[in-house]
């Protein structure tokens, strides 16, 4: 760290970072300008401050209002100011939505609210435990699909292939929409790693709470089985790694899920109408849960938005031509994002152009979504590691941290931790190992972390997805990042790292693109 003379004879050179609003300080406005006039760096510590307030307050007003100018324009150049509350678990919820949607009036694309999985939710009552099991739940995530992905699971319909987050993860972090099943709204998980979308349905022989009401297949003038021996039925398979299974008759088929946790739905293929955001997709096939377990957060089921047959995005593709994107919302209850169907750009407010890179192919792994990360760099300054050589690695909207192969977040751990060296280290956090007390500061400066991928694509991780707040006073706020145990294994950007950004994934020109947009 440069001292207070050598930074007012030249300024910092690595600018590459952002702010972050934090609780504590009584004065910011005191804290930021005595930065600027003494030339100190932007993480000065509130305790460090008293004595250059009172000559900063000695100093005319023009030389105050130019010292002012100096934070915004060199001392914290490409800054995000953001307040703690977009970043911690108190906003109040929002009315729950009872439409299935934003209409789009350009043919081809509907738009869909994305709202975090908490305003289906109950109130979380204890904070710290509630962190605790996101991270275990998320990390079994990881594990399953790790698992799945190097072909350890049995392929037959006893075996927990397809993986899912547990009911804890999925009552906070992971995001639903509503659509129509038969002209009943339903909320549902949106799964870029699964394939089948399903709901639970009468006559429901064992099933979880829900909000909505079950649906009753019985009552839909429109429902119908899906026979065995139908296309659909031969398609489980590559779709859930379970083969369907044919009734007495033939004329239903019958499907099984697992996930990695333990979680499952059981029950019958059938074909119903489903309205999203305001388009109609009719003969849609989708799975009847009549024997479902796992705490799924009261949603009535999951959107499964993988490559296979089965999937919302490869039914929909005469549609909505195989492309689907979304946007993250920041925080946790106040704001939504939109799930889009259909490559519409009306329907994006990206702030920077749309950058794409190849999507992978692996036909071992048909429901998942592969791209090559090719560089990182964190604060501007490149990153140099082995693990970037084979960079393969997974984008997953139901993987909350993101996992990196050791060699890669070694070195983006030992860069952060360099650069955000002026701030006291706080313990580990489950699988978190890089925290820091800043219950100090009400402002940080946090270096900004960029993910390249081949073909020039790169997205700039967003300021509230560099910190993962254990606790609320920010006295353990952890780096949102993770180590893989091996080096062999394939890496996964989760969603914490996807907010405020425009993904849109182009399965039929196999690519996906990323663009910085403010998601709510």
């Amino acid at each position: 760290m440069p001292s207070p003379a050598n930074a007012q004879e030249s300024p910092p050179t690595n600018l590459s970072t952002s702010f972050l609003l934090l609780p504590s300080l009584r004065h910011p406005s005191s804290f930021r300008l005595a930065s600027a006039m003494v030339g100190l760096p932007c993480h000065v510590p509130a305790s460090k401050l008293s004595l250059l307030l009172h000559h900063v307050l000695l100093l005319p007003v023009i030389v105050v209002a130019a010292a002012a100018a100096a934070v915004d324009g060199v001392c914290c150049s490409h800054q995000n100011l953001l307040s703690v509350h977009e970043l911690q678990w108190g906003d109040k919820l929002l009315p729950r939505s009872t439409s299935s949607g934003r209409t789009r009036s350009h043919t081809g694309t509907a738009m869909l609210e994305m709202r975090q999985q908490h305003q289906v939710s109950r109130h979380i009552s204890n904070h710290d435990d509630y962190v605790s099991k996101l991270l275990i739940a998320d990390e079994a995530r990881v594990s399953s699909l790790q698992s799945r992905i190097s072909n350890k699971l049995p392929q037959d319909s006893s075996g927990a292939q397809v993986p899912l987050v547990s009911g804890i993860k999925l009552q906070t972090l992971n995001y639903v929409v509503t659509i129509g099943v038969g002209g009943k709204n339903m909320t549902v998980i949106v799964d870029t790693g699964s394939d089948l979308t399903w709901v639970q349905c009468k006559p429901c022989f064992y099933c979880y709470s829900q909000q909505d009401p079950l649906f009753e297949p019985s009552a839909s003038p429109s429902y119908q089985y899906v026979p065995c021996n139908s296309t659909a039925c031969y398609s489980l398979q590559a779709a859930t790694g379970s083969a369907g299974v044919c009734g007495a008759d033939q004329s239903t088929c019958s499907y099984a899920i697992g996930y990695g946790d333990g979680s499952y739905s059981r029950g019958l293929l059938g074909r119903e109408r489903i309205d999203v955001g305001g388009a109609s997709i009719e003969g849609f096939t989708f799975g009847c849960g009549l024997r479902n377990h796992g705490l799924f957060g009261g949603t009535a089921g999951l959107m499964g938005l993988g490559r296979t047959q089965l999937s919302l995005v490869s039914q929909t593709t005469a549609r909505f031509g195989g492309v689907f994107s979304y946007c993250l919302p920041t925080r946790m209850l106040s704001s939504s994002g939109s799930l889009v169907l259909g490559d519409d750009p009306a329907a994006y407010k990206n702030s920077t152009p749309i950058s794409y890179t190849r999507m992978l192919s692996d036909p071992l792994q048909a429901p998942f979504y592969f791209l090559n990360l090719t560089d990182m760099s964190v604060g501007g300054v490149a990153l140099e590691a082995a693990g970037f050589s084979n960079g393969r690695i997974l984008i997953d909207s139901g993987t909350v941290i993101t996992r990196l192969v050791p060699s890669v977040y070694q070195a983006l751990k030992a860069e952060f931790v360099k650069q955000f060296s002026g701030y006291p280290p706080a313990p580990s956090f489950s699988i978190l190992d890089t925290c820091f007390d800043l219950s100090a500061f009400e402002e940080v400066r946090v270096p900004r972390l960029r993910l390249g991928f081949e073909g020039g694509a790169e997205m700039t991780v967003d300021v509230t997805g560099i910190f993962y707040f254990v606790k609320r006073d920010a006295s353990q706020v952890c780096l949102a990042m993770a180590s893989l145990q091996y080096e062999d294994q394939t890496g996964i950007i989760g969603n914490y790292q996807q907010k405020n950004q425009r993904v849109v994934y182009d399965t039929v020109a196999s690519r996906i693109g990323f663009a910085e947009e403010s998601c709510g």
